[in-house]
This record gives C-alpha cells, structure tokens and sequence, in this order.
C-alpha cells in the first residue's frame, strides 16, 4: 500500500494542499494496482530550507484550476464578453477549429463564426484534466444549441474542446464538433 509524503514550506492554502494530495494520490493510481483506500498521501509543513546555497521559507504560488480557467474562459464567450476572455489566454494562443481553420485571435473568431450561426452556446457535459509537464490539458464535451443565419434553431450537436493551460492561461484550444453534419446547405 503506497504512502506519500509531500514537504509544503508554509503559506500554501487548504484548497491548494487538498488538490495536490488529490492529484498525487490519483497519479499513485495510476501507476499502481492498489485501492483508494490503500493509498495514503500527507502533507508535512516546514518552516524553512536551503537549496542551491539560499534559503526559503515560503512556497511558491498555486496555479488556478484549470478546468475552471477554461470554463470561464468559455462562459466569458458564450456571453459575448470578448475582453474578459481575452483575459484568460496566453499572447500565443492558437485555436484549431474543423476543417484545419487556424486563428490566433477571437476577432478572427468572431469574424468566421459570423459567417456560418447567429448565435451559439454550449451545454457542458464533463470537464477533465490530465498534465503533461507544466501544462495542464483540459478536455470538455457536451452539446451545442444555437440559432443558424436563417433563424432556425439547432441543438444537441456533440462537440468537444481540448485546451492546453499553461501558468493559468490558455495557450490552445482545439475543437471538434458536427456543426457540419447538420449545417443547412
């Protein structure tokens, strides 16, 4: 049965130290066959150490939640707040739509979204996360629902986004959705 130690200096807050036992327990299962109830990870707090000649007696910050920085990001969209979404991506943000459209900015978005719906909006289904180095991938799915640009309504069209979070801002958005398989012609 695995057991985890993990050494915080001080100042880490209780959500920050809940996410990352978490997290680690998580990644223990992941490599090992063992229970949830067999895993045990533990936070210990120090109050000081030294490396590479300096010493520290405080912690580093905590990255925001990325799931929660996409969702934001997405809510800010559906709601047509483009400068609060701005906000939340890294200057080399990079968007892949289907049909190999690149664009790196939501002007180029909105300008390309304009010409195939009226309005669009999303219905979330999952949110997940996997780490890859210091980005964190987050993939969410659902149904969209909207209007297209000849009224009519749609819904229920499957798609899924996977967005690459890296220092709390998105760096890249991939989508993947039907629009086509039900856009009039």
């Amino acid at each position: 049965m695995p057991v985890v130690s993990i050494n915080l200096l001080p100042g880490y807050a209780a959500e920050t130290q809940h996410r990352m036992v978490n997290r680690l327990a998580q990644a223990v299962r992941s490599v090992i066959d063992t229970p949830e109830a067999g895993t045990t990870v533990f936070v210990n707090e120090v109050s000081t150490y030294r490396r590479d000649g300096k010493v520290f007696s405080e912690g580093r910050a905590a990255h925001p939640v990325a799931s929660d920085v996409v969702r934001d990001f997405l809510q800010a969209m559906q709601s047509g707040d483009l400068a609060h979404a701005q906000s939340y991506l890294s200057p080399d943000f990079r968007m892949c739509f289907p049909g190999t459209v690149v664009m790196h900015t939501l002007h180029e978005l909105t300008t390309w979204a304009a010409q195939r719906y009226s309005r669009i909006g999303k219905h979330y289904e999952q949110f997940e996360e996997s780490w890859q180095g210091d980005v964190t991938v987050v993939f969410c799915h659902g149904s969209l629902q909207g209007t297209w640009l000849d009224g009519e309504s749609f819904e229920s069209i499957r798609f899924i986004d996977r967005m690459e979070v890296r220092g709390g801002l998105i760096t890249r958005q991939d989508a993947w959705n039907d629009l086509a398989e039900h856009r009039k012609a």
